[in-house]
């Protein structure tokens, strides 16, 4: 009979997802020779290979793929008993996996974080900034327990909750303030910086100006909201922002800012979560912190913001 353990299928669980020993050894907070060590004996006890190692990547046998989607139910499964034990309790403790997309993440994350360990001094927190789409999909894998994002994400297995709603503005070089904000059809016309494809803002400030994500005319992309005020500051363009990144986008950027008339563009911030989960009652609480810190952190400048219920996708 082999012996497994949890710890064995959570290295496997790893390795399989990044293909990269180093890379998977960091996400296990172990070292690269530990990892390796602990696949090797495993390997071993089932007296077969797991894995296919070469110079320069590691991939799954087919042996080794049926292994790993079965260890990943299998840790899901114990991390949901886990979870259930911690519902039964008055107050949410323990290690929590937020999500949260990088949009959001620089300008409310020091509030968030400030005020759920003041609040629930058992939480361990766990954050992972990156875009939704991989953002839904790990927590729908029961990597992630909740995630911030940009509403809706229209997931019929995840529980919403709308937080707040904050507007756009544009951003122009410093030398343009004063002058007539554009409308949508001359903003179309105007050198437009954007996100990078993937963002979901960059489809949301799309979708305002009325222009297909496959654009005929050339537009520079940037990695960051940071990138782009800093191109519009070098006279290469104009962009739009959310609301929540203005104070720190532009201490130190010579750009003038400008709100546009109705219809303003705008988006909904909210939380979500796995349908399933025993912690819903836990994730609402957390909501309203997360709701309240982001009220505060935005103070008058975040525009209106308005509580939603939690709603099944």
């Amino acid at each position: 009979m082999v012996n497994l353990t949890l710890r064995q299928l959570r290295y496997v669980e790893a390795l399989a997802r990044y293909g990269h020993f180093g890379r998977a050894a960091d996400a296990c907070a172990i070292s690269q020779p530990a990892l390796s060590m602990q696949i090797k004996e495993l390997e071993e006890s089932l007296g077969t290979a797991l894995f296919e190692r070469s110079a320069r990547q590691v991939q799954l046998t087919s042996l080794g793929e049926e292994f790993a989607t079965r260890a990943r139910d299998i840790l899901r499964a114990v991390d949901a008993l886990g979870d259930l034990a911690r519902a039964s309790r008055d107050r949410l403790v323990g290690r929590l996996r937020i999500g949260i997309i990088p949009t959001i993440a620089p300008y409310l994350l020091p509030a968030i974080i400030g005020d759920l360990t003041r609040l629930h001094a058992g939480l361990d927190i766990h954050v992972r900034e990156t875009l939704t789409p991989r953002l839904i999909q790990e927590l729908a894998e029961g990597r992630l327990d909740t995630a911030i994002v940009a509403l809706p994400v229209s997931e019929p297995s995840f529980t919403e909750v709308a937080l707040f709603t904050e507007e756009f503005v544009l951003v122009r070089p410093g030398e343009d303030a004063g002058k007539p904000v554009p409308d949508r059809e001359t903003l179309r016309e105007m050198r437009l910086l954007l996100l990078e494809e993937g963002h979901c803002f960059r489809d949301q400030a799309l979708a305002f100006c009325n222009m297909p994500s496959a654009l005929s005319r050339e537009l520079l992309d940037g990695s960051s909201l940071s990138t782009l005020v800093q191109m519009v500051a070098a006279g290469i363009g104009v962009t739009l922002i959310p609301e929540m990144a203005v104070a720190v986008e532009t201490r130190s950027a010579s750009v003038s800012i400008a709100r546009f008339e109705d219809p303003r563009p705008a988006r909904t911030i909210g939380m979500i979560w796995r349908r399933t989960s025993p912690l819903a009652r836990q994730f609402l609480e957390i909501s309203e912190v997360v709701r309240q810190s982001a009220h505060r952190a935005g103070g008058q400048s975040a525009g209106p913001r308005r509580q939603g219920r939690a709603r099944h996708a």
